[in-house]
């Protein structure tokens, strides 16, 4: 179901544009070039992160065109010294323009690691470069969330997680991407019912204090609601005295109860979590009412959610809100997207490009990269990733290398198994990728998490899993990093600096 209508086509940095029509310009509008797009640094200082995004993104490109108001935008635009800032040929041009990409990608659901394309662009260089802020757009937050889910969800070990965020997500797109991101995640239901009628997600909850203060006692205002929705019945019991506030549940279940009608719980709010939750427990189950559950929420995170689980919290249902739909302690993912090869059209070979930098985290790989996925075959669980310039012959096993710290390395043999994890999304521009259900990407994000060792999936401190650049791959890079500088060193500006 597509959320905007409008044209999205200016969703994007000026920059963007500007570097098109230099494009244009100079007739590279339709060389080819190869962009990736990857991350840096594992999110909330975990193991892993969980990609997402890839069907805004396919729904994104599915629509890109420029229509007339964006064209009209263009053309009244001025440069800072005033003259028009693009020629008329050139937005005619943008004016044809229909996407013609092939793209590779990450299924939603996928386990991935720092430097591993979640995306990979091929096409006309005009086109994939305009593409480069939109992809980051729609990927770089939900892959945030999803990944902030799946450690809120590892750490309630089995405990539904509702998303409560909504009220306190960054707009109303942010609160539906989030919405989504969180469920791939893990989480089982939504507050947000926008998001619900979009997406297809349960939607969960009950009412809020002020229902409560609305009433002159707490007692008739429970009473109320069991009388409007008898069959929707979890009691939030803090906004006076928390156990007196289980009491008065308790008569009122009472009273669902006679009338063949389920009591499903309270709802802790605030105070101890783990005292009042034991205390409530002792009440309803006192009360016969051991299959009411209690519910929790209140600025919850994966590491207090960890802690009352240790301490033996009575909570079956976790509503975590500003935490998830914000992604608090990181608020970005920090993906890029680089070019990586680039090609006159009608040439056959491929000159491959990297961005030079003083630091090697920051230096891009070159080339059209796979990521290959190894696992042994009589016990499964995933071993080791190798990222490999993409034509590479890897059937009888390769050697990697952490191109960070290089005496990481790690031999695969050939009895591994392995899976590619870029697959097909589009080829010239046709979508070839049948898009799954949004249960089934959550059941995906699940299965593969569980082939991980769980030192990886530690919520501080985890174990780092191997991921690393095919031996020759590297060594390619390493001899074009090499050329790149011995270059740089006989220009005469370099020579100044370094007197």
């Amino acid at each position: 179901m597509r959320i905007y209508k409008p044209s999205l086509a200016l969703l994007t940095d000026l920059y963007e544009i500007t570097m098109a029509y230099g494009y244009w310009k100079r007739q590279m509008a339709s060389d080819e070039a190869v962009f990736h797009l990857f991350f840096r640094k594992k999110p909330f200082e975990g193991g892993y992160a969980i990609a997402a995004g890839l069907e805004p993104v396919i729904e994104y490109l599915e629509s890109w065109r420029f229509d007339s108001s964006d064209l009209d935008f263009l053309a009244q635009m001025k440069a800072p010294t005033g003259v028009p800032m693009f020629e008329e040929g050139f937005l005619r041009y943008l004016e044809d323009l229909s996407f013609s990409c092939d793209v590779m990608g990450m299924r939603e659901g996928e386990v991935v690691f720092p430097y591993e394309p979640l995306l990979r662009i091929q096409g006309p260089l005009l086109q994939a470069q305009l593409l480069e802020t939109p992809l980051l757009t729609l990927t770089n937050f939900p892959t945030l969330i999803a990944t902030k889910a799946a450690r809120i969800s590892l750490a309630a070990e089995g405990d539904s997680i509702l998303e409560f965020g909504l009220r306190r997500a960054q707009g109303i797109d942010g609160g539906l991407s989030a919405a989504r991101a969180a469920f791939i995640g893990g989480c089982a239901a939504t507050s947000n019912t926008l998001a619900g009628k979009v997406y297809g997600i349960p939607v969960r909850g009950t009412h809020a204090h002020s229902w409560i203060m609305a009433f002159d006692h707490e007692k008739e205002a429970f009473q109320a609601y069991a009388e409007a929705l008898p069959d929707n019945c979890v009691f939030l019991v803090d906004t006076y005295d928390t156990l007196d506030g289980v009491a008065h549940a308790i008569e009122v279940g009472k009273w669902l109860k006679a009338r063949g009608k389920p009591f499903l719980g309270i709802r802790l709010d605030s105070g101890d979590i783990d005292y009042l939750s034991k205390e409530s427990r002792k009440l309803l189950d006192a009360a016969g009412f051991p299959e009411a559950q209690i519910y929790a929420s209140n600025e919850l995170c994966e590491t207090l959610i960890r802690d009352l689980k240790a301490q033996g919290a009575k909570v079956a249902v976790w509503g975590v809100g500003t935490h998830l739909v914000t992604g608090q302690s990181q608020p970005a993912l920090g993906g890029v997207y680089k070019l990586s090869a680039i090609r006159k059209q009608g040439e056959t070979k491929w000159k491959y490009r990297l961005k030079l930098s003083e630091r090697m985290k920051k230096i891009s790989d070159p080339g059209i990269i796979q990521v290959r996925r190894f696992s042994l075959p009589e016990n499964g669980g995933y071993r080791a990733d190798a990222l490999y310039d993409e034509g590479t012959d890897l059937s009888h096993g390769c050697s990697i290398v952490d191109p960070i710290d290089p005496t990481r390395r790690r031999k695969i043999g050939e009895e591994m198994v392995g899976r590619d994890l870029l697959v097909p999304i589009f080829e010239k521009g046709k979508r070839v990728y049948d898009l799954p259900t949004l249960p089934d990407i959550q059941a995906y994000a699940a299965s593969q998490l569980a082939q991980f060792d769980n030192s990886i999936k530690r919520l501080h401190f985890p174990h780092s899993y191997p991921v690393g650049m095919e031996e020759a791959y590297y060594q390619m890079k390493l001899e074009m990093i090499d050329a790149k500088r011995k270059e740089l060193e006989k220009s005469p500006s370099y020579r100044r600096c370094a007197e």
